[in-house]
């Protein structure tokens, strides 16, 4: 059924006029992305004519925005609504859901897990959906299904623009959305009914021709596409696709190619709306959206002129051919290492990777849609016929309640069983690390691979020593049946029961169901129509939710002298490593109890070792989270020095507030991944850059700092004046990113200060 139907007859009747507007501003035809964000332009960037005030420079212009809704998932929603409602504003003034999918652990199966994380997450549960029902926020329950499906399958539309507390929330461009991952402080703006800040961002232009064959799929172009930009080649852009072979995919199989742009550090990923959107639209109970988005079909795609001339149109133009993409294989340890199939098994034998598969995993958000498990099963069924049965523990996550409902009557979730799959519940699972593992010992070397979207050291099972792989769920499915990362499934045998000899069969299915989707009746809460009645509780002793304070603004001089080096990262530093999750996502609504995990994984530049850095108040080592702590309690401030690329992946705001929280003053490495530099700002830390990136090499540590924090303007590079232990000294320039507005949220202390203070003036 059409959530928020009104709404989005508002925007597309602005379509016409906005994106008219917006083509003589800029004096040329517009890429959708264009089209999209000038249409959700907030009045602050209109001049006296009713038209854009500019053409905003890409990459360098602070652009407001009014995106349609707010999607949260349970982890991040704590935080985000513990600071809502500290701002004092009554109901949310855009449409907004929390989804329950992260806080259940996989370990024996659906049913038993789910009761298992209903009784243990019980005090969250029910702090979430008392606030929700009070604020006018829809709430999901546990076991409806992972959020970025829910929300393709009820509040996607093309053409709009959505924010959301988690990375992946670009999977709405597979519906042609401008959906975009935030840290809580942002959902907080725009809940609260103000603009949404964003850097106005570059674009990359992907253009697909041919159509996907044989084994090849969707998640197979962005495994390809992540190989060619990397972990940030596209940070700061939107990639938007174009080209014939755009309609050839499915609508959740650009879901997939869009939910996976995070691993390159895109802002979002897009597609223009076409037949297939409008198929899904129908299929999830929504032919009256597709009614709709074919009325402004045009304006829901990039201009003609774009696909004609591309490379005047975006500032990078990347052509894929579908004909000959090959099966890929991502991994280990970071999601751009990327293998075509034909390489694959020479590379596992060269780097001595485990070739025993131990594990395969299929779902996550990126992959658990109709037509994955419908392709899979068309795998599985074939096999099973033919004697064979999965080497490898296989383990199957439904996308949604819906999803898992279908595919038990159409009979997919069978035939999968017959094999040896098992069903874990409708979450995200092992994919964000909530998985049990029963199997190897910590720090036992293995081989697993997902179809999951990330795989970080230790990400999937807090084992450092697994290998993960991530790929298709027809590639896992195919290595599972062999049970070893180097079988050829496209031209390999296997001996199935009889010893006999036997081929894999060439995966198809359909995108969607043919008797459509069975609903789920149950998963849904409404907010109550007057909150005003309804009350939320935090037991003062809980270990699970905390009640927040407000950040102190800072005394811009006495506060960033004598500073001292809590860690200098050295390489990869992910959020993963900032604020690791598993265990600790029990702790993500009790900010003091998770600041336990700050930095325990990062590696330490001057010994090797994890969680083992120096305190020179006391000249002994200890760990980073206990360092942090002694330095706050004799009130000496410190800062953290990383390398590029700092606090790539999830968009977890606790690894900008954990920092804030205990003492930090800055964060100063070589390049930042764009939501967490965003995040750091928002709680009123310093994110800052080496100006010339060698000057990482000069920090020692035992070195003191003083940064001139009072000097920050924008556009206006600091200092900071190192002090050596054998008294000299270093003055190393530090670049940032800040414009006036963020200014005002360093010297309020947060941005939610000076939201507070705005709310209590009305």
């Amino acid at each position: 059924m059409t959530q928020d139907l009104e709404l989005i007859r508002r925007v597309y009747a602005n379509y016409p006029e906005r994106t008219a507007q917006a083509r003589k501003t800029l004096g040329r035809g517009l890429t959708l992305t264009e089209k999209i964000l000038y249409s959700h332009l907030s009045s602050n960037n209109f001049g006296g004519q009713g038209t854009p005030a500019a053409a905003f420079g890409r990459g360098k212009d602070y652009v407001d925005f009014f995106p349609d809704r707010v999607a949260m998932q349970d982890a991040t929603a704590q935080m985000a609504l513990l600071q809502f409602m500290s701002a004092g504003i009554p109901k949310v003034a855009v449409p907004s859901t929390v989804h329950c999918d992260h806080l259940i652990q996989a370990e024996r199966g659906a049913s038993e897990d789910l009761a298992t994380a209903n009784r243990e997450n019980a005090e969250v549960y029910e702090f979430l959906a008392s606030v929700s029902n009070k604020f006018g926020i829809g709430f999901w329950k546990p076991g409806s299904g992972i959020i970025h499906q829910v929300v393709l399958e009820n509040y996607a539309f093309p053409g709009g623009m959505m924010i959301g507390t988690d990375s992946h929330t670009p999977n709405a461009g597979g519906l042609g959305m401008v959906a975009i991952g935030v840290g809580g402080a942002d959902a907080v703006d725009v809940m609260a009914g103000m603009a949404w800040e964003l850097k106005m961002p570059k674009l990359i232009g992907v253009k697909l021709t041919g159509a996907l064959k044989g084994w090849t799929s969707a998640k197979d172009v962005i495994l390809k596409l992540a190989g060619i930009l990397t972990v940030k080649g596209g940070t700061g852009a939107v990639v938007e696709y174009f080209g014939p072979g755009c309609a050839s995919l499915s609508c959740t199989g650009k879901g997939t190619i869009c939910n996976m742009g995070a691993e390159i550090g895109a802002t979002t990923s897009v597609f223009p709306y076409d037949s297939r959107m409008a198929d899904y639209l129908r299929k999830t109970d929504r032919a009256d959206i597709a009614t709709l988005a074919d009325a402004v079909a045009e304006h829901l795609k990039a201009d003609v002129e774009v696909e004609k001339d591309p490379a005047k149109y975006y500032d990078q133009v990347i052509e894929i051919d579908l004909n000959t993409l090959e099966p890929h294989i991502n991994g280990p340890f970071t999601p751009d290492r990327a293998f075509p199939i034909s390489e694959f098994a020479k590379a596992v034998k060269e780097n001595g990777w485990p070739e025993t598969l131990k594990v395969a995993l299929i779902g996550s958000c990126t992959n658990s849609s109709y037509e994955d498990i419908d392709r899979v099963a068309s795998i599985a069924r074939a096999a099973a016929a033919k004697g064979l049965k999965a080497k490898s523990e296989l383990v199957i996550t439904p996308g949604s309640e819906a999803v898992r409902a279908t595919i038990e009557r159409d009979g997919q979730l069978a035939v999968l069983e017959s094999i040896g799959a098992k069903v874990l519940a409708n979450a995200c699972g092992p994919c964000i690390g909530q998985w049990k593992r029963h199997d190897v010992k910590d720090g036992e070397k293995n081989s697993i691979v997902t179809s999951f979207n990330r795989n970080f050291t230790a990400r999937n099972d807090g084992n450092p020593a697994t290998h993960a792989f991530v790929a298709s769920p027809e590639t896992v499915v195919a290595l599972a049946l062999g049970g070893s990362l180097s079988f050829d499934f496209l031209n390999g045998t296997l001996t199935n029961d009889k010893g006999e000899q036997v081929k894999l069969e060439t995966p198809k299915g359909l995108d969607l169901p043919v008797k459509g989707f069975v609903p789920d009746p149950n998963g849904y809460l409404a907010p109550a129509a007057d909150g005003t009645k309804v009350s939320v509780a935090i037991n003062p002793k809980s270990d699970r939710l905390q009640a927040l304070a407000a950040f102190a603004p800072p005394k811009v001089d006495a506060d960033f002298k004598g500073l001292a080096l809590l860690i200098k990262a050295k390489g990869k530093c992910t959020t993963d490593h900032i604020s690791a999750a598993g265990k600790w996502l029990k702790f993500r609504g009790h900010l003091d109890n998770i600041s336990n995990n700050l930095l325990i994984t990062a590696e330490n530049a001057f010994n090797g070792k994890l969680n083992v850095v120096k305190n020179t108040l006391s000249g002994s080592a200890s760990g980073v989270p206990d360092t942090a702590r002694a330095y706050k309690a004799a009130g000496k401030g410190w800062l953290v020095v990383g390398e590029e690329n700092y606090g790539e992946g999830s968009s977890r705001e606790h690894a900008a507030m954990e920092p804030r929280y205990l003492g930090g003053r800055a964060i100063i490495v070589k390049s930042f991944a764009r939501i967490h530099e965003t995040n750091l700002k928002k709680q009123g830390m310093l994110p800052l850059t080496f100006a010339n990136p060698a000057d990482y090499d000069k920090i020692q540590e035992t070195d003191t700092f003083d940064l001139d924090a009072h000097n920050l303007a924008p556009g206006k590079p600091l200092t900071l004046t190192v002090k050596h232990a054998d008294g000299s000294s270093d003055a190393i320039a530090l670049n940032h990113t800040f414009n006036a507005q963020q200014i005002g949220w360093f010297k309020a202390g947060s941005a939610l200060n000076l939201i507070a203070a705005q709310s209590a003036k009305k």
